[in-house]
């Protein structure tokens, strides 16, 4: 199929391919890199974002196009094109974006030297400075290289993903026959990728790989070097497990394998420096079956994640634009937290963070280790942070004799190992740990907390769509529930009975949960606006989420707009759904936003005739997350907080300095302030809540 009739399929579908509206997704965060208003060290940051952004893009959605065309399998997008028809699609984007990244980055660097840095090569230094990288190399680098030879006699050595490797051509001129041979070395993770030098009030940053090229004579001694070419590879890292309903160490073992075996994956991404040998770029094609779409040359620097040295070096700690300090919580007034457990039998808790630190979920799990009066702690974790104070309670509470159950997610993606290893250390503590739950990923964030006070016993508990890691507390927005609530309790009590026991869930009267029924539930909540709709009732749905994908939840936001339901979805990245279409979608609109934060909240307002419905929790509307994942909503039953998290959604809806708008064909332009209309920059102005927008309870 040629790319006019490709793109033209595509634009007659009713459905955004969700592989290239993620490309357009990373695009928005390069914009952020390109803006002139805002600060060299922030767009800095976001342009290393897009570098981890598209590496994981490869590995995993890449990666799992390869599943399919590798084994044979049939697989059509939701643009309506086959595999091979899709994969010059993808990859001709992908081409594109790597090179305006490449854009984005000439056009700082003229700027590194106002700033005090500069990124130079070995050439550039001083005759001093070299010295200093000569022993840089003799010290520290040379003795970590191994240079690997490829011939008839040594087999193809096994290429690590995402590192730097050279690959070198020699000649020894003093044998009867010279010969080319090809040698790799690879560049160790654990180094870093600039070696620093300072100069006067500079520092200058010297690409590792420079230095190395600069000094490959040393490791090649007494032969020719015909040509050195530094590359760097991506590998498949989509993989799926062979689960039972064991929930054994067995399951955990297939995941330790499986992690090994994502170090072999298929190469499904070259990226190569200008002009390299054509004898090793062939030699690389034929023996990882790849051809010139997967190939991206770079005459710059190879992966820009290594600008994190950088953007973190402490020599520029105050060049970095930093939020401001969090503000107390609506409902959690300053001296709550002495007397957190009496606060939360009385009160409920609603959070927005980062604007509200996560500080009072973590300090009530580091109470309730030491409260002589706890007697168990339940708690899902997806993703922790370095030096966790989660664990770290965990560990207390079970020191302490209390009754700790953990869920571990060992397939949270990329953090498998560091989660298997925290859960091993709470087991050696005397926890019952869980290890994910058969062929579910456990997403949703929960805690309960069981205290005896008296003759009663409460349950404190909080949910939540964000995880328990104070780092990225502190970067992503999402919203907590902290409240002792009964019927919280109960359906949480229950929901923690199903996920680490053998019994089928009761119907929740707080919660909407999956696998069970989520999809549908929701479902009938956007045919319930539209029966208002029909019936000449108020109407109107507005929805945050990260992602929208599911068909067949797209199809019924396309009949309720068909209905006259005005529906407003705010999707960061990935959306399917396409918006304004004449006859089917008129009444849609979608917006993205993308700034300081990285919105991660989920939120659902349903008008249902002026009596609106919220609800909050871990899910987007995706196929995953309603058939392959353990998830949970929780409708916002106090009135107070109900009014919070609507305020939350009118100012995503207000925001006109992070929004983009969505247009019809899937593209997206960036929001401006309307004539007249004032400027409103939602992640400042959540540090300054307007008190009268509180008491609106409705946003139609």
């Amino acid at each position: 199929m040629n790319s006019i009739k490709a793109s033209e399929q595509i634009r007659r579908s009713n459905y955004i391919s969700r592989d290239l509206s993620w490309l357009r997704f990373n695009y928005r965060v390069l914009d952020l890199a390109r803006n002139p208003e805002m600060p060299l060290f922030d767009r800095l940051k976001f342009l290393a974002i897009t570098a981890s952004n598209l590496d994981e893009f490869f590995m995993i959605r890449v990666g799992s196009l390869y599943n399919y065309i590798d084994y044979g399998k049939e697989r059509i997008d939701y643009s309506g094109l086959r595999e091979l028809p899709f994969r010059k699609k993808l990859l001709d984007l992908a081409h594109r974006f790597v090179g305006d990244q490449c854009q984005a980055y000439d056009d700082l660097r003229p700027e590194f030297e106002k700033f005090g840095f500069n990124i130079c090569k070995v050439e550039d230094l001083t005759e001093s400075e070299q010295h200093k990288a000569a022993s840089y190399f003799k010290n520290t680098i040379f003795p970590l290289l191994t240079p690997m030879v490829y011939d008839s006699y040594h087999g193809f050595p096994l290429m690590m993903n995402q590192l730097l490797i050279f690959g070198v051509i020699t000649r020894n001129a003093e044998e009867a026959k010279p010969q080319s041979r090809t040698t790799f070395v690879q560049i160790p993770a654990n180094l870093n990728r600039f070696f620093e030098i300072s100069r006067k009030n500079k520092i200058i940053f010297v690409p590792i790989e420079e230095i190395i090229r600069w000094n490959m004579h040393k490791l090649f001694r007494n032969v020719e070097i015909e040509s050195v070419n530094l590359f760097r590879i991506t590998r498949n890292g989509d993989f799926t497990l062979e689960e039972s309903d064991d929930m054994d160490q067995d399951f955990v073992y297939e995941v330790k394998q499986k992690l090994k075996n994502r170090k072999k994956g298929r190469v499904v991404r070259l990226e190569s420096e200008k002009a390299p040998s054509p004898y090793i770029l062939k030699m690389l094609k034929e023996r990882w079956n790849i051809d010139n779409g997967n190939i991206f040359t770079i005459d710059r620097l190879i992966d820009l994640k290594a600008l994190w040295q950088i953007i973190k070096h402490p020599h520029f700690a105050n060049k970095i634009q930093r939020p401001p300090a969090p503000v107390p919580a609506p409902s959690l007034p300053p001296g709550a937290m002495d007397n957190i457990f009496e606060y939360l039998k009385e009160h409920d808790v609603l959070l927005h963070h980062p604007y509200n630190s996560i500080d009072p979920v973590v300090a009530l799990l580091e109470k309730a280790a030491e409260d002589p009066y706890v007697l168990g702690i339940k708690q899902t974790i997806y993703r922790l942070a370095d030096n966790s104070r989660v664990t770290a309670a965990l560990l207390k509470a079970a020191e302490n004799g209390k009754h700790v159950s953990a869920l571990f997610e060992v397939k949270a993606r990329f953090d498998e190992e560091r989660n298997i290893k925290e859960g091993e250390k709470l087991e050696k503590a005397g926890c019952f740990v869980i290890y994910g739950i058969s062929k579910y990923k456990t997403h949703t964030k929960m805690m309960m907390i069981i205290r005896k006070e008296g003759e009663k016993v409460t349950r404190y508990v909080h949910i939540g769509s964000g995880n328990y890691n104070e780092q990225t507390s502190r970067q992503y927005t999402d919203i907590s529930l902290l409240t002792t609530d009964d019927v919280y309790a109960h359906d949480v009590s229950e929901f923690f009975n199903v996920i680490t026991g053998h019994s089928f869930p009761e119907n929740y009267e707080y919660l909407i949960t999956a696998p069970k029924d989520m999809r549908q539930q929701l479902i009938e909540l956007i045919r319930q606006e539209r029966r208002n709709a029909e019936n000449g009732l108020p109407s109107g749905i507005v929805i945050k989420i990260n992602s929208l994908e599911d068909k067949d939840v797209i199809d019924e936001f396309y009949a309720a707009s068909q209905a006259g339901v005005q529906i407003k979805l705010i999707v960061r990245g990935i959306c399917c759904l396409r918006p304004g279409r004449e006859g089917l979608s008129e009444n849609i609109q979608v917006s993205s936003i993308v700034g300081q934060y990285l919105e991660h909240a989920r939120l659902f307002y349903f008008h249902n005739n002026g009596a609106p419905l919220v609800l909050g929790g871990s899910a987007d509307i995706m196929v995953r997350s309603f058939e392959r994942r353990i998830e949970a909503l929780f409708y916002i039953v106090h009135e107070d907080l109900k009014r919070q998290a609507i305020n939350i959604l009118r100012y995503n809806l207000m925001d006109n300095q992070n929004s983009y708008l969505m247009r019809e064909d899937g593209s997206y332009i960036k929001r401006q302030p309307a004539e007249g209309e004032a400027i409103f920059n939602m992640h400042r102005e959540f540090y300054h809540l307007r008190a009268e927008m509180e008491e609106e309870s409705c946003l139609f």
